[in-house]
């Protein structure tokens, strides 16, 4: 409204101020908060709306009372409003659908790079962390989900090998962090998903616990085992200490490395397996004694020694197939074993090696149940039953060593790896396999991965003690249409592939041994000549003791006699029956007919000479001849 003009006399009494810092606030005091609430998950349904609505009172059955009460309604003042409203609202619905054409493909000639940044990302955040209530904090051992409750989970903690901040074991001594009580040092704990503050159930024990597993038919059960190789029964519901335990004198010599429930109709048998080399199979019922009990050795014998055993490191069983588990070692094999087998022979039916250290798990794909993922040493190796003595089917490397593995639950192409760096890793079979899709660093060593049935959630056990919860992306928890015959397609391939190069390594160790057979067989008949050269024919004891070095010619002389000595043998109890021939019998009827023989004594000195008649010897008649005087008479042809 004014305009005062500068003055200049003003100016000049202008003096500049030393400077000066002066802080207002004015404002007012802000703070931030961050808040995480519960998601709520949208999901969008089409309805087709046969016919409904109708009033209790009304039969839709039956035509005259329907037709009644549309003609009721009819006569109603509000009824055009309604149609006309839901006129207005299907039309729209209907143009929407003919606007697009549902059957055509769209976009098909737009180069991939312009959609890159609009694909569905791999993503996957935390969700909530569980901290072990002591500290310093025990060591994570294994993650369970229950199997009809989603929203809890078991956390199993081991304090034996616990260390204090000064690098010594047993220096700092275990302090509880809350004042309610939830067991002593050797607890583990079931938690909540949503409340990371206190734990629904614990279970205790006298001993530290090396690992425990929930009966999945029947989630009333949690079995455990213990450092001293003792096994426990716990009841899922009811915290406190185990319901029962094994003796001493029945237990496991070594820690209990691996636990696994079996198929059976009362739900109570399970296996255990210690790195002692024994396997034992029990009855919750009678933990007194275990029902059966062998050695896990590459070549089972009747009577089997510990000084060849295995030891073992995880049991795995599927209950869909009732009577095959499977047992990995700490020498890097997976034997396949037959619950029917009463020997152990029948019991251990074969052992494939696979890596060159202990096996740290073993999992079966949800979706495909011949195949496996299996870690150990440095590497993550998906093999199959069908393989058998072949190679696996695909295996992936790492800088570190891999500590677990398990195969999503929602995804069958999707497995997880966590390794002793602390970084996990997400692969997909279809995308990639020799980088993962997303990578996760923990900067502690993960000790056991697992997701939860319906594929949503994984959860992470840490060795610091924690356990992560990651809530995962759609792309990374639901599959597409295909996926499921893609994955299987490329199992099948991968085994027919085994298939064939282990016909082609058996072809080649055949014609090997071929060859190799061939070469001895040379080799002996080149000595064999260079013997016989270099022979002495003045020395007969060389030539008898060749013949005796010769096992082969000492063989044949051995067959020769005793053949010989079986011809006489049969030949001393055969009884000859002698039968006259032809010409025999012929000759005994002329002697018969001939009689018997005369004889004639020489003639007398006397003047007349009386013939003499001799008895024949044979007896019979007499004949008389007349004789000369003149001398001895030749008998004639008749005679």
């Amino acid at each position: 409204m004014v305009s005062v003009h500068p003055s200049g006399k003003q100016r000049l009494k202008y003096i500049l101020r030393n400077p000066s810092v002066h802080e207002t606030q004015l404002s007012s005091q802000m703070a931030l908060t961050i808040m995480e609430t519960e998601n709520v998950t949208l999901e969008h349904h089409g309805l087709f709306h046969y016919e409904g609505g109708w009033p209790r009172e009304v039969n839709i059955n039956d035509e005259e009372q329907t037709l009644r009460h549309r003609k009721k309604v009819e006569r109603e003042d509000s009824w055009g409003q309604q149609v006309l409203s839901m006129i207005r609202s299907v039309i729209k619905v209907a143009e929407q659908n003919n606007a697009l054409n549902i059957y055509q493909d769209f976009f098909a000639e737009i180069p991939p790079d312009v959609g890159h940044d609009i694909r569905m990302r791999y993503r996957a955040r935390v969700a909530n962390v569980f901290h072990d209530l002591y500290l310093p904090p025990r060591q994570m051992n294994l993650i369970e989900w229950m199997p009809n409750n989603d929203r809890q989970f078991m956390a199993q903690f081991m304090n034996q090998f616990q260390e204090s901040a000064s690098g010594r074991p047993g220096q700092d001594r275990l302090r509880l962090l809350t004042d309610e009580p939830f067991g002593g040092e050797n607890a583990f704990y079931t938690w909540d998903v949503k409340n990371p503050l206190k734990p629904k159930l614990f279970y205790d024990s006298n001993e530290p616990v090396s690992l425990a597993k929930i009966c999945p038919k029947d989630e009333n059960n949690i079995v455990g085992g213990t450092c001293s190789g003792k096994v426990c029964l716990w009841a899922t519901f009811r915290s406190g200490m185990p319901l029962r335990t094994c003796p001493l004198e029945a237990s496991h010599r070594e820690t209990t490395s691996a636990l696994c429930w079996v198929h059976s109709k009362s739900n109570t048998e399970f296996y255990s397996g210690s790195l002692d080399g024994s396997i034992k199979y029990w009855d919750t019922r009678d933990l007194m004694m275990p029902v059966q009990e062998l050695l896990l050795e590459t070549e089972p014998q009747e009577r089997q020694s510990r000084e060849d055993a295995h030891g073992v490191t995880v049991l795995e069983f599927e209950y869909t197939i009732p009577v095959r588990f499977i047992i990995c070692s700490d020498m890097g094999h997976v034997f396949v074993g037959n619950r029917k087998g009463m020997t152990p022979m029948e019991t251990l039916l074969g052992h494939y090696p696979l890596f060159a250290g202990p096996i740290r798990s073993i999992n079966r794909n949800p979706f495909f149940v011949k195949n496996f993922l299996v870690t150990g040493d440095w590497r993550a190796r998906i093999w199959s039953e069908e393989a058998k003595d072949g190679p696996s089917t695909m295996y992936f490397r790492k800088n570190s060593q891999i500590a677990c593995g398990a195969w999503s639950t929602g995804r069958c192409s999707m497995f997880v790896t966590g390794d002793m760096k602390g970084v996990v890793d997400f692969w997909d079979l279809l995308l990639h396999q020799r980088k993962p899709i997303l990578s996760i660093d923990f900067k502690v060593p993960i000790k056991d991965v697992v997701f939860r049935p319906d594929g949503d959630l994984l959860a992470i056990a840490l060795q610091s003690g924690d356990t992560a919860i990651l809530t995962l992306d759609e792309a990374m928890r639901q599959a597409t249409g295909k996926e499921k015959a893609l994955i299987g397609a490329m199992f099948e391939r991968e085994i027919s592939r085994s298939k064939i190069l282990e016909a082609r390594v058996e072809e080649m160790k055949l014609k090997r041994r071929t060859m190799l057979q061939a070469e001895e067989d040379r080799i002996r008949r080149e000595q064999e000549v260079k013997t016989a050269l270099e022979l002495d024919p003045d020395n007969p004891d060389q030539f008898v003791m060749m013949i005796e070095g010769d096992e082969q010619f000492r063989t044949a002389i051995s067959d020769f006699q005793d053949t010989i000595l079986a011809v006489e043998r049969k030949r001393s109890k055969r009884q000859v029956t002698m039968e006259r021939t032809v010409f025999e019998l012929v000759e005994a009827a002329e002697e018969l007919l001939k009689g018997p023989a005369t004889v004639y004594a020489p003639p007398s000195d006397g003047p007349a000479s009386e013939p003499r008649e001799q008895q024949s010897p044979g007896g019979g008649g007499s004949r008389r001849t007349s004789a000369q005087a003149q001398g001895p008479t030749k008998a004639s042809p008749e005679a």
